[in-house]
């Protein structure tokens, strides 16, 4: 506690802000250990299924306990159930999870781009990632969102997207730029940051989604009551959001661009705007939620704005970070000439305005006022 004080002392404040207490209300109550993570709720919720059932049947008996699972999260969150009032199945829901994401592993589907290689056989799609999943760094991370710090933070290589301006371009291009981790592996690095003081288990990149297989069986060999946080691009397949929603009890979604124009240039990801909406309404539906928006010089218009409409119009709940540290890197300082537009630092007055936008709206973002 005296750590956090001393490195962010607003870490702790931002807890007397009603409207943040609100609005993380579940992701408190599970940071807190006064409720179980939902990682944990899914280990009890009991699906009657032979695991080796074909890839329909398996799906229809996953959709089955999902819909077991939304009744019992709400019984808990509402605090007229408890966990220890279900017994331990034979087949979970999270035994179900486990088996769809390894086979999901080998048509690749987890993010939108849907490459379908057999990254079980060794084949690469984009991500250029086959079955192993690689592990950049972890630590204790100070510079998150002040409800978040210290957050447990567990860096995966690769990404989906090629952001000409990535801040983090020796993880998210280098899918060797890590070290192996095994599911059992991975759950004791989540454990050892739980028990040294983190507030959550957050997994980033690069991009997470890409190694959702090594992180979901992770989860089988965790007892730890932790918030499991998903801090990523938001361009996961529906498939893989099916998948993520039983389990994640906040979301970290970027929310980029307010185009597929933008996205196309900057990122080289297609359909982006539709396929980020659509999971930013999954998300908002099935947990807490924090988006965060970075503000690009020369977008305010194109992107700020229509990001900033659409959150207002779409997720009422969510709480909204409007980043102002973008700096020109990696391909934008390399080759400036070909991105003149984001070849700066915004500047005050645009970030000023991307406050204006906010308030108006009626959106809560940081810096909380």
């Amino acid at each position: 506690m005296f750590e956090v004080f001393l490195l962010r002392p607003d870490a702790l404040r931002v807890w007397n802000h009603p409207e943040i207490r609100k609005r993380l209300g579940w992701y408190y109550k599970v940071m807190v250990d006064e409720n179980p993570a939902k990682y944990r709720i899914c280990k009890r919720i009991e699906v009657d299924v032979d695991l080796s059932v074909d890839d329909e049947g398996l799906w229809r008996a996953h959709r089955e306990g999902a819909k077991r699972f939304s009744e019992i999260w709400r019984e808990i969150a509402s605090g007229d159930m408890r966990i220890e009032d279900l017994e331990e199945p034979k087949v979970s829901l999270l035994d179900v999870k486990v088996e769809l994401v390894k086979r999901m592993l080998r048509s690749c589907i987890f993010c939108e781009r849907r490459c379908k290689v057999n990254r079980e056989r060794g084949e690469k799609g984009f991500c250029k990632l086959d079955a192993t999943a690689r592990v950049s760094s972890f630590f204790h991370h100070y510079g998150e969102e002040a409800p978040l710090v210290p957050s447990g933070t567990i860096f995966f290589t690769s990404c989906s997207f090629k952001c000409v301006y990535c801040q983090n371009w020796d993880i998210s291009t280098d899918p060797y730029n890590g070290v192996e981790v095994t599911p059992k592996q991975l759950a004791s690095i989540a454990t050892r940051l739980r028990k040294e003081g983190c507030r959550n288990i957050n997994y980033v990149g690069g991009n997470p989604d890409q190694s959702m297989h090594v992180i979901v069986e992770s989860l089988k060999y965790m007892d730890i009551n932790v918030p499991i946080l998903w801090n990523s691009n938001a361009y996961s397949s529906l498939e893989a959001m099916e998948i993520l929603k039983d389990i994640v009890d906040i979301w970290l979604p970027d929310f980029k661009y307010g185009n597929d124009k933008c996205a196309e240039r900057l990122s080289m990801v297609p359909m982006y705007f539709e396929v980020v909406t659509r999971n930013l309404k999954i998300m908002h539906e099935n947990g807490d939620i924090i988006v965060r928006h970075l503000v690009l010089p020369n977008h305010i218009e194109c992107c700020t704005k229509q990001v900033l409409k659409w959150l207002a119009e779409n997720c009422p709940r969510c709480l909204v970070n409007i980043m102002e540290q973008y700096r020109p890197e990696h391909e934008v300082a390399r080759r400036p000439h070909l991105y003149p537009d984001i070849n700066r630092r915004p500047t005050m007055d645009e970030m000023n305005k991307a406050y204006s936008i906010a308030e108006k709206l009626g959106i809560v973002y940081e810096p909380v006022s």
